[in-house]
C-alpha cells in the first residue's frame, strides 16, 4: 500500500524546537511565553491533520487505548523518579503504527498522566518530549539496526537523556532569572542520575518486551487494517 504520510510534518516539531533555543538564549525576556506557545505550535500540525483526514475508529481507539495505557503506567512507578514504562508503550507503538501515530501517543499519554500526577506548566514540555520520542521511533525504524533488541536498547537509552536535556529546558526557563552555560551545566549535572535511570529502564523495558508488545501490536494493525509499518513492508 501506497504510504500517504507527508514527510515534510515530521520537521515541523524540530523547527519549532529550534525557534524555543533561539528564544532563550537571544530574546531571554520574553522566553517563557514564547517556549509555551512555539511548543504548541509544534504539536498543532499533527493534531490538525489527524482530525481533517478521514481516520477509521478503530484508528481512533488504538491511540486512546495506547495513550492510556502510557499515561497509566506513569503512576505505579512515581516513586522512582526516572523510571518511565511510558517511553517503552510510545516507542513500541511507534515502531508498529508509524511516526505520526508515535507523536500522537507520546503527546497524549503525558497530557493524560499529568491528570493524575498534576498538571502544570511542565505538561506541554513532557507532551514535546514523549512525541518526539515516538515520532523519531517512527521515522527510524526503516534503518536495520531499530530492527533488533539491541539496536531498539541503543535508541531507548540515548531517549533517556534526550528526555531528561529537553525537559531541562524547562527547569532553567522555569526557575532561573539568568540564563548562561554555567545554570545549564548545573541544571544537566544534578538530573544525570535520573536521565540515567530513564534510559537503563527503557532499555530494560525493550529487552524483556518488545518482541512480546510488537507481535500484540502488529495482530491489532493487521486485524483492523491500520496503516503502519506492517503494511509498508
Amino acid at each position: 500500500m501506497k504510504d500517504r504520510r507527508n514527510p515534510k510534518i515530521y520537521f515541523y516539531p524540530l523547527i519549532f524546537f529550534l525557534m524555543v533555543l533561539a528564544v532563550i538564549f537571544i530574546w531571554q525576556e520574553r522566553y517563557l511565553p514564547l517556549s509555551f506557545i512555539l511548543l504548541f505550535l509544534s504539536m498543532v500540525p499533527f493534531y490538525r491533520r489527524f482530525e481533517r483526514k478521514k481516520a477509521k475508529a478503530e484508528v481512533v481507539v488504538v491511540i486512546a487505548v495506547l495513550a492510556a495505557i502510557a499515561a497509566v503506567s506513569r503512576v505505579p512507578f512515581m516513586a522512582l523518579p526516572g523510571i518511565q514504562p511510558t517511553s517503552f508503550v510510545v516507542i513500541t507503538a511507534a515502531l508498529v503504527f508509524g511516526p505520526e501515530v508515535g507523536f500522537l501517543v507520546g503527546s497524549t499519554s503525558a497530557l493524560a498522566s499529568n491528570l493524575f500526577l498534576g498538571q502544570g506548566p511542565w505538561t506541554p514540555w513532557q507532551m514535546f518530549s514523549w512525541g518526539m520520542m515516538g515520532l523519531s521511533a517512527g521515522y527510524l525504524y526503516r534503518f536495520a539496526w531499530m530492527q533488533n533488541r539491541i539496536g531498539l536498547g541503543i535508541f531507548g537509552f540515548c531517549w533517556g537523556f534526550l528526555f531528561g536535556l529537553i525537559m531541562n529546558l524547562w527547569i532553567v526557563v522555569g526557575f532561573f532569572e539568568t540564563i548562561n552555560w554555567g545554570t545549564f551545566a548545573g541544571v544537566y549535572a544534578a538530573s544525570f542520575y535520573f536521565d540515567l535511570a530513564h534510559g537503563l529502564s527503557n532499555v530494560f523495558f525493550i529487552v524483556l518486551f518488545s518482541r512480546q508488545w510488537k507481535k500484540m501490536l502488529e495482530r491489532a494493525s493487521r486485524k483492523f487494517g491500520i496503516l503502519g509499518h506492517t503494511e509498508e513492508r
